[in-house]
């Protein structure tokens, strides 16, 4: 399942009720100093039974000494079937559990004097007729009485021995279920239900929160446990062995002791006979790590942002061990300012690591963030600025300008136009340029183009991807100064999520009469040719879908982002032909790069 929205009711500032809708991929929070943004991931941590975050008293609201607090979750991607047990399978929506969406929603609240035990409700779309309304509340002794009492037709229960298809049966026997919103109070479930809430706390999402404040030295419980787990996986690895070794101490000890023994009943007989060697208990076998570099210097003796940075992936490990372990089915990475202690180079390389870790399946990620950078980097549909007003804390995410008043909260300012530029392209980050550039130079060179884009003053600009804030103001200070544009992006088909979101924006600019494309291949380091990275042949194989990138990058170990700086002006003009030619179905042949720039050129007349 995943989260898709949290609402939140008395939890420090949040004295209004406050719903938060949650990003699929990646959910940003921006806004100033104290104005909620911790908040929102900590009240999700308390929802969660987060072990980073602990309720206490002064997280109520201090305006109302008697308030609630209110904290509902409500997720989609309900699984089809819930199974109860090995021969009981049910669904969510067959018992009447979801809302009027089909999600799940719950709902915890706490009480000033049950910190620890809060009350847990299921808010949904569920039978309020009088006798229909509690089933969930029945054992099966009590749903076959109740049967009886209602007149329903056993024959119709498709299995006598499952409370869920006496549920099924007595529910279809009323004429009018009067269905309408409810809340459930899942402890007084019954029977097979109370298994059945236990089974959807098992697939709920685990949340991991990597806060701030977190001490950041060797000996934080994060980064032992992964350690202490890698411990624990070899011991059980070399049981076997283990034993042994074990054994044949026992046997060496209890051998030496029995010859101490003889010794003693020289001297006293009676002493010796009362004293019996005994293994009380096998050995431990632990073991203290710390991570130490190649210099020797252990993690608490290096910079600040270099420990942030391993503790915070000790964190990714930790997590994903626990997914592991718990059987749980996705995972929550909750990040609190993961820019702090960071050089601005590490900062976009997290935020891109990020958007990675988002956009594998059943991942979704929170942060908060103050810095320009990562802000600007954020998908526009995962931005939600909090404000705290007169001490109210609120959340704006669906007003038209949510991103420009974000970019005027981090200061972000647009890509600059050179100046004299009479046409712009719009381009995903600095690789492109390089690309585009060289492309343009040798199929100049060699008459396939007339024009390079700089002898037509056609400015490439670096928009950081689509539906950032980025490109969202690079467009609209295009549109501004009234200069003819297009749009040159990844087509990502590596990727199904985002391969149909470039593909929309595609289709929508190309019907506003903007000149726009996707490369065919997955993305520009597709159309290296491997004979130009000076490795030994079969190192890399670049297919049109691989992750070419990445591949390469491994290789040459060096930074992805590197890739095309590094290699790509070595392609020569044949084989930049070979990598982009194509041919159609019907045999007609295309060279796909020289006519994107043949038509980009075209933005400025001759």
């Amino acid at each position: 399942m995943r989260l898709k929205e949290v609402s939140i009711h008395n939890f420090r500032g949040f004295s209004n009720r406050t719903s938060i809708p949650i990003d699929d991929n990646l959910t940003g929070f921006i806004g100033r100093n104290d104005a909620g943004k911790s908040s929102i991931l900590e009240a999700i941590g308390v929802f969660f039974n987060c072990d980073a975050v602990s309720l206490d008293k002064d997280d109520f609201n201090i305006k109302d000494p008697n308030c609630l607090i209110e904290i509902s979750c409500i997720f989609d991607n309900i699984p089809a079937e819930v199974v109860i047990d090995e021969t009981n399978t049910t669904s969510l929506i067959s018992e009447y559990l979801l809302n009027d969406n089909g999600n799940l929603e719950i709902k915890k609240v706490f009480k000033r004097t049950q910190l620890k035990a809060p009350q847990v409700y299921i808010r949904a779309l569920h039978p309020t007729a009088t006798g229909y309304n509690d089933l969930h509340r029945c054992d099966l002794k009590t749903l076959k009485e109740k049967a009886e009492t209602l007149g329903v037709d056993v024959a119709s229960v498709e299995d006598r021995r499952k409370s869920a298809s006496w549920r099924k049966s007595i529910w279809q026997h009323s004429p009018d279920l009067s269905i309408r919103f409810d809340y459930l109070d899942i402890s007084t479930f019954a029977g097979d239900s109370k298994k059945l809430q236990e089974k959807i706390q098992k697939l709920l999402p685990l949340y991991q929160l990597f806060k701030v404040d977190r001490e950041t030295k060797d000996s934080d419980p994060v980064a032992k446990s992964p350690l202490q787990e890698a411990v624990d996986l070899a011991k059980n690895e070399f049981s076997d062995r283990i034993s042994q070794l074990e054994n044949d101490i026992k046997g060496k000890v209890i051998e030496r002791a029995q010859a101490t023994l003889e010794k003693l009943k020289e001297m006293d007989s009676d002493l010796a006979s009362s004293l019996i060697p005994k293994f009380k208990s096998s050995p431990k076998w632990t073991f203290d790590f710390s991570l130490d570099g190649d210099d020797n210097i252990p993690i608490n003796k290096r910079g600040s942002g270099v420990r942030r940075l391993i503790l915070l992936n000790f964190f990714r490990a930790e997590a994903e061990r626990k997914i592991e372990n718990a059987d749980a089915p996705s995972v929550i990475y909750a990040f609190e300012e993961p820019e702090t202690s960071q050089h601005p180079n590490n900062q976009e390389m997290l935020l891109n690591s990020f958007v990675k870790i988002a956009q594998q399946t059943d991942n979704q990620i929170l942060l908060t963030t103050h810095v320009p950078n990562l802000g600007a980097l954020i998908n526009a549909s995962g931005l939600r600025y909090v404000e705290r007003i007169d001490g109210i804390s609120s959340v704006r995410h669906s007003e038209e300008d949510i991103v420009k008043v974000v970019a005027d909260s981090l200061g972000i300012l647009p890509e600059p136009i050179p100046k004299g530029a009479k046409a712009i392209i719009l381009v995903e980050g600095p690789s492109d340029i390089i690309f585009l550039n060289h492309s343009a130079d040798l199929l100049k060179q060699n008459g396939d183009i007339t024009h390079t884009f700089e002898d037509k003053r056609i400015a490439l600009l670096i928009t950081g991807g689509c539906g950032t804030v980025k490109h969202w103001l690079t467009m609209r200070l295009v549109e501004q100064f009234d200069l003819p544009w297009g749009v040159f992006l990844d087509s990502d088909i590596s990727n199904p999520q985002n391969s149909v979101q470039n593909s929309k924006i595609v289709m929508d600019l190309r019907a506003k009469g903007i000149k726009a494309y996707l490369t065919m291949k997955n993305e520009i380091e597709n159309y290296i040719d491997e004979s130009i990275l000076g490795l030994p042949s079969g190192t890399v194989t670049i297919t049109d879908t691989s992750d070419a990138k990445k591949d390469i990058a491994r290789a040459l170990n060096i930074r992805e982002t590197r890739v095309i700086e590094r290699v790509w002006r070595q392609m020569t003009y044949p084989l930049l032909k070979a990598k982009e030619k194509y041919i159609e179905a019907n045999a007609t042949v295309h060279f796909e790069l020289t006519e994107i720039m043949s038509d980009f050129i075209t933005l400025v007349p001759s």
